[in-house]
């Protein structure tokens, strides 16, 4: 791959992503088959004034041995030196880039509750490290470079090389690092999701009403005080960043118990390597009461009985079908990129500065605003060409949001 495009692309992560600040700690979540490039992005961060960079490795073929053989209690615990890892590094106010990059069906051979269980056991260990980023104390960034695994299940036709290549120069054009100046086109693209941003929050709705052929008929009601966001994010600090590279959402979160209706995944969700297919959920007064899918049942379930708030949503993002991921026609089964093509929803876990001052309420306080909590937060995609999605105000007034798949407005 050439040398100067993952030069941009390691520059733009730092810069526009992390928006690394001098003396600053970054961590990197990375598996080790992007080792080269991972390195090439240490090697501007401390250009760029990093203070140090800390990277985590991650080995999924070793992972995979160890949920196939290790004893079912090992699953139940968390290492306290990698609670330590995250924990004291975030209150170090260090930045944390993750590389997505993972196999999209190399677990399905494993046990669901055990993958469940050591979710759920990460979760619980390092919830103060999790908070801090969801609530924007922290930068943080996630971003995606091909493995060959990865590679060949996007483009099953093509040999390993040109596979992975194609997948190389889809991932530049999505972040568009392919632009003469990505920096600046990320300025562009900002501006034009502040648009939608400023629409949504205008208009203050209380209700959207989802409807399309494939069976989506849904009403959210969205709490008191929410806030449509999108684009970049900013700590307390000011300081700006990219919590998603690509993006081309705007999203904001429901009111935990004003949910009911039925909705029907429109792309299949790959989840810690392993594939949920045509699935449906149905909620009421908030709660999932009914699921199904044609693949994947098990680990959508665990999903769903992770805990009390994983019976709930927790985010609504809109993206318009005619969009740059979406026109490329391909599934790319990574939900970075495939939630960015497609009107999505999450189970689980709230951004707490989704609603006003949000950041600064503790987890009582949130919780009387009908802020969902939950040790999962998980994206499922459910725009197709033919969804609606109409907005009711607080004052009754319907207006189309989403029209044939895209913005109406």
């Amino acid at each position: 791959m050439n040398n100067e495009l993952l030069e941009k692309y390691a520059l733009l992560l730092i810069k526009t992503g992390i928006n690394i600040q001098k003396d600053q700690i970054l961590v990197i979540n990375s598996p080790i088959e992007c080792a080269p490039f991972t390195r090439i992005v240490s090697k501007i961060a401390y250009i760029q004034g990093a203070r140090d960079v800390v990277i985590n490795w991650r080995d999924e073929l070793s992972s995979k041995i160890k949920f196939m053989n290790a004893p079912e209690e090992i699953f139940l615990e968390y290492p306290d030196w990698q609670k330590d890892f995250y924990v004291s590094n975030a209150r170090k106010g260090a930045a944390f880039l993750s590389i997505s990059a993972s196999d999209p069906e190399l677990m399905k051979e494993v046990n669901p509750e055990r993958m469940s269980n050591s979710h759920k056991a990460a979760s619980t260990a390092i919830k103060e490290y999790r908070d801090r980023l969801m609530s924007n104390k922290n930068v943080w960034c996630v971003a995606s470079i091909p493995t060959v695994s990865w590679a060949k299940k996007v483009f099953p036709d093509l040999a390993e090389d040109e596979a992975t290549e194609k997948l190389w120069n889809s991932i530049f054009k999505t972040v568009r690092v392919d632009t003469p100046d990505p920096v600046a086109s990320w300025e562009t693209h900002k501006g034009n999701l502040k648009k939608s941003m400023d629409f949504l929050n205008s208009n203050n709705f209380k209700y959207l009403v989802y409807k399309n052929l494939l069976g989506t008929d849904l009403k959210i009601e969205l709490p008191e005080n929410h806030l449509w966001l999108g684009g970049s994010d900013y700590t307390p600090d000011g300081v700006e960043f990219i919590a998603n590279m690509p993006t081309e959402e705007v999203f904001t979160l429901p009111k935990k118990d004003g949910v009911n209706g039925t909705v029907v995944s429109s792309k299949p969700l790959n989840y810690n390597g392993n594939l949920i297919e045509n699935f449906s959920i149905t909620f009421k007064q908030g709660k999932i009461v009914d699921f199904s899918a044609e693949s994947g049942y098990d680990i959508l379930k665990s999903i769903i009985d992770t805990d009390e708030g994983s019976h709930y949503l927790g985010e609504v993002a809109l993206v318009p079908y005619d969009s740059p991921i979406s026109n490329s026609n391909i599934l790319f089964y990574n939900t970075l990129f495939d939630e960015n093509a497609s009107c999505h929803l999450a189970i689980g876990k709230a951004y707490p500065v989704c609603v006003k001052n949000g950041e600064n309420l503790k987890d009582e306080e949130l919780a009387a605003q009908g802020v969902n909590d939950s040790f999962v937060h998980e994206d499922f995609m459910v725009g197709t060409k033919d969804l609606q999605i109409i907005g009711i105000t607080i004052e009754g007034k319907e207006i189309p949001i989403i029209e044939n798949g895209n913005f109406a407005f």
